[in-house]
């Protein structure tokens, strides 16, 4: 498969899967007040106007981090085009699915819906959404990425075998 097809076909799940949950998230009222799920996880609604982790919140208009997002997915876009093989393509459009469905949600609610509490006992993780899933498991397949050897990546097998044929190897 192509993978700047790869990459849009998980640009699209990405977007759709979030948007679902937020739509689900926003739309039952007893999230309002929190349902505990497991002993570590509650699902509860919260608005967040600033970045990860309500980083920024208040500080920049919401506006000003869809103009950021759109530049930062506009980035991911060209990379995408150009993306080597299939788990970067995959990577890419986990990524830019993600940062599509927040652009969306600032755009309709000036803040991102946000409705994943992870904690233990007292200490509770930021809450976070699918979206956030999405650009934190794109990220992270672009870190294992970069620790393939130069020998395991596509691009650079028929370098390899050259490299062999010039020292008769």
């Amino acid at each position: 498969m192509n993978n700047r097809v790869l990459g849009g076909l998980c640009a699209i799940a990405a977007f759709g899967f979030d948007q679902g949950t937020k739509a689900l998230a926003l739309n039952t009222p007893a999230l309002e007040h929190g349902v505990e799920v497991l002993p570590f996880l509650n699902l509860v609604r919260v608005l967040n106007d600033g970045v990860s982790f309500g980083m920024l919140g208040g500080v920049v208009p919401w506006w000003g981090l869809v103009a950021l997002a759109a530049v930062v997915v506009a980035w991911l876009l060209i990379w995408l085009w150009k993306a080597p093989d299939g788990l970067t393509g995959a990577a890419l459009g986990l990524i830019i699915g993600g940062a599509l469905g927040n652009i969306l949600d600032r755009l309709r609610y000036q803040a991102v819906p946000d409705f994943l509490d992870f904690h233990y006992g007292s200490y509770h993780w930021p809450s976070f959404n699918l979206a956030d899933v999405a650009i934190f498991c794109g990220a992270a397949l672009l870190f294992w990425d970069s620790f393939r050897t130069s020998k395991v990546r596509p691009e650079n097998r028929e370098q390899d075998n050259r490299k062999g044929d010039v020292t008769g190897g």
